[in-house]
């Protein structure tokens, strides 16, 4: 099993060119041995690398979500740091300044699967703005964690997207980042000069714990590959006052509010049998963000069965038996969300008011579940021809 970047160090000037290299990178960016691709494409002599860009959390990982992250420089190669996670966002997309320096800008971050997880957005960003000023765009693809055959959710309503939707691809999309990135080019019209140095040796069906890879957490609240497999749907509780589970040592695995009795909510779940997974109630203490330092009743689910269990339907079936058991106190969250306070975080996510609207009006799991789904009608027409792998 080697990863993009170790296919691209075999060769490098084969895909770079000679040109001066931008590297869009984090913590993930290792190679079997956990070497830094930082390190490994700064000391290549084939590699003229010039400039750093970070995503959110930044190139080191350690801001929390929607934290903005400051520019620097790198302490061991010296390299300035360019933050493609501001305060707003035009600070999302590297500007034609930055774009002068260099000839390539390289990927590589491990994504988790999930159309919420802002590395693919930033990506996607990158490629518009390298169309705009003529740079190519060269991914490393690393496989996706959650497999690429499952598909759950639905599309995006004209109008919400977001820097977690920016296209209408369902929640979980079941595509590797490079994968991705094809899709956005053609079928998204981006239209940037793309090229995705694929992984050798991944299939569609494995889960990254059969791939061999070592596990670096993407981000500072996904430490686990059992928690990227809760993500694409338990990640919807962001939009609401209950906690997702962010500071306790399992997010999105453990949720609750104080006002949560557990045992009543894990047997409203359970009533609702969803496949793949066990309900168990617990209590929480969240160390920060919602609730810090407050008891909860709480649940933690625990998938038994991953290539059953359905993340999307289970987090909506969550949702709908918040608001079925606590009318008074679950709220939908009113405050900015990736940089957008028009609407509400969950129609973000979802990206269908109508879920919202179906949920507030005592709809059961299934209608909702209808609801949530479709829309994706451009995603189904070019998937095929942006999929790389067996």
């Amino acid at each position: 099993m080697l990863t993009g970047l170790e296919v691209l160090l075999q060769n490098p000037r084969r895909h770079l060119e000679g040109g001066r290299v931008g590297f869009l990178a984090n913590p993930t960016s290792v190679d079997a041995s956990l070497r830094s691709g930082l390190d490994l494409l700064h000391s290549h002599p084939e590699v003229n690398l010039r400039l750093l860009f970070g995503p959110e959390h930044g190139i080191r990982g350690t801001a929390q979500d929607m934290v903005g992250v400051h520019e620097g420089r790198d302490a061991a190669t010296g390299l300035p740091e360019v933050s493609l996670y501001g305060a707003s966002f035009a600070s999302l997309s590297p500007t034609p300044e930055h774009l002068a320096q260099i000839d390539v800008l390289v990927y590589d971050i491990q994504d988790v699967g999930a159309r919420y997880y802002t590395y693919a957005a930033t990506l996607a960003l990158c490629m518009r703005a390298a169309a705009r000023a003529g740079v190519k765009v060269l991914v490393l693809d690393r496989p996706n964690p959650i497999g690429g055959i499952q598909v759950e959710g639905g599309g995006l309503d004209v109008g919400l997207e977001n820097f977690c939707a920016l296209y209408p691809v369902p929640q979980r999309h079941a595509m590797t980042v490079g994968e991705l990135a094809r899709l956005y080019n053609v079928s998204f019209d981006i239209g940037c000069e793309l090229e995705v140095v694929p992984c050798q040796g991944w299939r569609r069906g494995e889960y990254f714990d059969e791939t061999g890879l070592p596990w670096v957490m993407p981000s500072p609240n996904m430490p686990t590959l059992e928690t990227a497999i809760v993500y694409p749907g338990m990640c919807l509780l962001e939009g609401t006052n209950v906690s997702e589970g962010r500071g306790t040592t399992r997010p999105f695995e453990l949720f609750g509010a104080p006002f949560v009795d557990g045992r009543a909510l894990a047997a409203e779940l359970a009533a609702c049998d969803l496949p793949g997974v066990t309900m168990r109630p617990c209590s929480i203490e969240p160390m920060f963000q919602k609730h810090a330092r407050r008891m909860c009743g709480a649940v933690q689910l625990h998938v038994r069965d991953r290539r059953s269990f359905d993340s999307y339907r289970t987090g909506l079936a969550v949702l709908v038996a918040l608001r079925r058991l606590y009318p008074e106190d679950f709220a939908w969250r009113t405050e900015m969300y990736e940089f957008r306070d028009d609407v509400p975080a969950i129609d973000l996510l979802t990206g269908k008011p109508a879920v919202r609207e179906a949920i507030d009006a005592g709809c059961d799991l299934d209608a909702v579940a209808t609801i949530a789904a479709g829309g994706i009608d451009v995603y189904e027409r070019g998937r095929d021809a942006a999929l790389i792998y067996d």
